[in-house]
């Protein structure tokens, strides 16, 4: 624990202790006791042609969009598209530029209000409630012609790495169906991995659009602060979450990234200069191979470690620019740090509201109490929600100072780096996708994404092809702030060089 004797307290270095110890000791218990499955491991290759296409070209198709959720309404949007097309007498140019996205079915995370649709957030307790409104950047999607299918898993309360919860139950990785398909956007990130939709939208706090885009092997996107707007989704931010939280699209093909950032990003797309042309050859390009080693997270696995090093050494070869390798010290911290600032007050000094308080929709939880009832299969709430309460329990009231220190200097020498024309490859996560509840023992691997969320960066999540045990490979490719066209450029040169997204069933 040589990285925690520096300027911290003894309390903050016996605290660093547990996070190893504890995570260690229930994983070794967990594989004495967890049973076997003997479900099927994969999926039937996909059938139908039109599952394999893109938004875009789907667009110029117009798809008819079938799914119990939203059947009836579908069907009747789907038909007021094709009355469009019909009726409009200034060509299809006209109606591309008014309708993106007309009739191109469209996938929404659970979270996210699509009125008459659930909005429960995977918390059991509002498994009645049904939104009443759409959030802001799914009705500018819908505005764009786009036709929700309905609504998709998540984990509970959205702050989990696997999407599972005791409301909808748990959701499978395409690849893999032992294996979790990521969080809290898992139930996008499985239905677009898997063919069954074309596009979604996402939320990202954490690595929660990012995390499932790398388990099922598709493309997504977290913009730069304060681009896509992130109401309308429960739970809401509180404190500074807002700061560090992102809406963004995935889906399976790089191509469809920009546009779909230019709709849901409405008037704020001006921020951005997704319309300017880039060359990749005038990029400066970094790469970071891992966070220095900290104790706290896995070590990246070499699968990942190759692929990465496989894309630098395709960008020199094709571009005939320098890959240069840099490191952070600061990144040993970066769990830490993203503890530390998702629970700081707000401008006005009001604290982000308490995870127990969200667990407890307006009643009472005592974590405690939730976990021994937990054991005994009597609980409404997941582990892991347990788990985090538990721990928002033991934070401290003052935030440490070292921690701080760290951020601020990470802060200035990263935006030092990038600039305005750097980019950064670094690892989505140090492993493939786990089996399913095995984040339960390794949670501070979030650290990886957590990171980019808190320096408020853009960070596009690219496909790299399968590993050995036909698992998604997959890299994030970072930006400075407002740079987000940046990496929208690398995702397409990457999909053209590595192959993009892999059908499962042919996996």
């Amino acid at each position: 624990f040589a990285f925690a004797t520096m300027a911290l307290t003894i309390g903050e270095r016996v605290r660093c202790f547990l996070l190893v110890l504890v995570p260690r000791l229930f994983l070794a218990l967990f594989r004495l006791v967890s049973p076997g499955t003997k479900r099927p491991k994969h999926l039937p290759p996909i059938r139908n042609p039109l599952l394999t296409l893109s938004a875009v070209q789907l667009a110029e198709k117009i798809l008819y969009p079938v799914l119990s959720f939203r059947f009836s309404v579908a069907i009747q949007e789907a038909a007021r598209a094709d009355k469009l097309i019909e009726e409009e007498n200034g060509g299809e140019e006209v109606l591309r530029n008014r309708f993106p996205l007309l009739g191109v079915p469209l996938s929404v995370k659970e979270s996210f209000a699509l009125q008459g649709m659930p909005n429960s957030g995977g918390l059991k307790s509002r498994g009645k409630v049904l939104a009443s409104v759409d959030a802001p950047p799914v009705a500018l999607l819908k505005r764009a012609g786009a036709i929700p299918l309905g609504v998709t898993n998540t984990s509970e309360l959205c702050m989990w790495m696997e999407s599972s919860n005791h409301l909808y139950g748990i959701t499978s990785n395409p690849y893999d169906l032992e294996r979790m398909c990521g969080g809290s956007s898992g139930g996008e990130g499985s239905i677009i991995g898997s063919g069954a939709s074309v596009i979604g939208i996402g939320s990202d706090i954490g690595g929660s659009i990012r995390l499932p885009c790398f388990f099922n092997g598709i493309f997504g996107h977290k913009p730069s602060k304060d681009v896509v707007s992130n109401d309308g989704q429960f739970p809401s931010c509180t404190g500074l979450q807002n700061d560090y939280s992102g809406s963004g699209p995935m889906c399976r093909y790089a191509e469809d990234l920009l546009p779909l950032l230019k709709i849901m990003a409405g008037p704020t797309a001006d921020k951005l200069s997704l319309s300017e042309e880039v060359d990749l050859k005038k990029f400066r390009f970094f790469t970071v191979v891992d966070d220095g080693g900290s104790p706290l997270t896995s070590p990246v696995d070499n699968q990942l470690i190759q692929a990465q090093k496989r894309v630098a050494a395709r960008l020199e070869a094709d571009l005939g620019v320098k890959v240069k390798e840099v490191s952070f010290p600061q990144l040993k911290y970066s769990f830490q740090i993203w503890d530390t600032f998702l629970a700081l007050p707000d401008k006005d000094g009001k604290p982000p509201q308490p995870f127990v308080e969200l667990m407890a929709d307006g009643g009472s939880v005592w974590p405690f109490w939730e976990l021994i009832k937990r054991i005994f299969g009597r609980s409404e709430h997941t582990v892991a929600a347990i788990g985090l309460a538990l721990m928002e329990s033991s934070h401290s009231s003052k935030p440490s100072q070292f921690i701080l220190k760290q951020m601020e200097e990470l802060q200035k020498e990263m935006e030092d780096l990038l600039g305005t024309d750097g980019v950064l490859l670094y690892p989505s996560h140090p492993l493939l996708a786990p089996k399913h509840h095995h984040p339960l023992f390794t949670p501070y691997n979030i650290g990886y994404t957590g990171i980019l969320n808190i320096l408020g960066l853009p960070v596009t999540q690219c496909p790299l092809g399968l590993s050995k045990e036909r698992l998604p490979l997959g890299v994030q490719v970072v930006a400075g702030k407002l740079q987000d066209h940046l990496p929208l450029a690398v995702a397409l040169y990457l999909e053209k060089a590595f192959g993009g997204w892999v059908d499962p069933g042919m996996a």
